[in-house]
């Protein structure tokens, strides 16, 4: 019997915050905050545009396929295939984050293993390699961010899955489980749980002058006095502030 660890869940209101700053924020506060180069995922990009999410990393490991140890096909032996254990911890707002190692010939998932985590409430996916049945499984809602697709079934060339809900390298960044991923038409971003909470404080006040500097840019605004916000223009921000907090209330 296979058996695998479930993850940590962050705070869901720290999660949603997260979804509203986007990945280009987070990205550059995890930078000038706390000194993380890159937490960009990169090779997968976004095959449904205009859709941004974040949650918890639930994580897949693959490694190179060594036909001696994983003689498994496509549906023999099913309980044996780990790509279908990482999909069994789906709680509502889970994003699978799959090491695929950059593999263009396997597809991790298809239409039917997509459709249940869809059912169970799973918000995404991101996959360092492809996906296959990619004509029906984008009509299932979820956000994915895929090196490419393929016909081609998990096992059927080169990887195989090995590991569930452990640290992972998903386009060369590492990936706990329960780390927060961020992801939009940019890009998908790794937000350590630990940092989550201050980056959020300090990304939160980033958005928030981005948008009013992007109303002035709009106007005519003088670019170098709004972006970034100079201290010349800082009071006008505050009153900004100001007005739209007496709005919302």
């Amino acid at each position: 019997m296979v058996e695998s660890p479930d993850i940590v869940r962050p705070d869901p209101e720290i999660v949603a915050g997260l979804e509203r700053i986007g990945s280009a924020t987070a990205s550059s506060e995890l930078s000038k905050q706390f000194g993380i180069r890159s937490a960009h995922i990169a090779g997968p990009v976004s095959r449904t545009p205009g859709v941004c999410v974040a949650g918890p990393a639930l994580t897949l490991q693959c490694l190179p396929k060594r036909e001696d140890l994983y003689p498994v096909d496509e549906y023999s032996q099913p309980e044996r295939q780990l790509h279908r254990h990482v999909l069994y911890h789906t709680q509502p707002g889970d994003i699978v984050v799959v090491d695929a190692r950059g593999d263009m010939t396997s597809g991790i998932f298809g239409e039917m293993m997509l459709t249940y985590f869809a059912g169970r409430g799973g918000k995404a996916i991101v996959v360092d390699g492809c996906i296959r049945d990619f004509g029906e499984a984008s009509k299932l809602g979820i956000g994915m961010w895929l090196r490419g697709t393929t016909p081609n079934f998990h096992t059927q060339t080169g990887i195989v899955p090995t590991a569930v809900n452990v640290p992972v390298a998903c386009g060369g960044t590492v990936v706990e489980p329960g780390d927060i991923i961020v992801a939009d038409d940019d890009g998908a971003v790794v937000v350590p749980a630990a940092l989550a909470p201050k980056l959020l404080e300090v990304a939160g006040e980033h958005a928030e002058w981005e948008e009013f500097s992007r109303i002035k840019l709009a106007e005519g605004g003088d670019l170098r006095r709004y972006y970034p916000l100079s201290d010349e223009a800082r009071p006008e921000y505050e009153e900004w502030r100001r007005a739209q907090e007496a709005g919302q209330g």
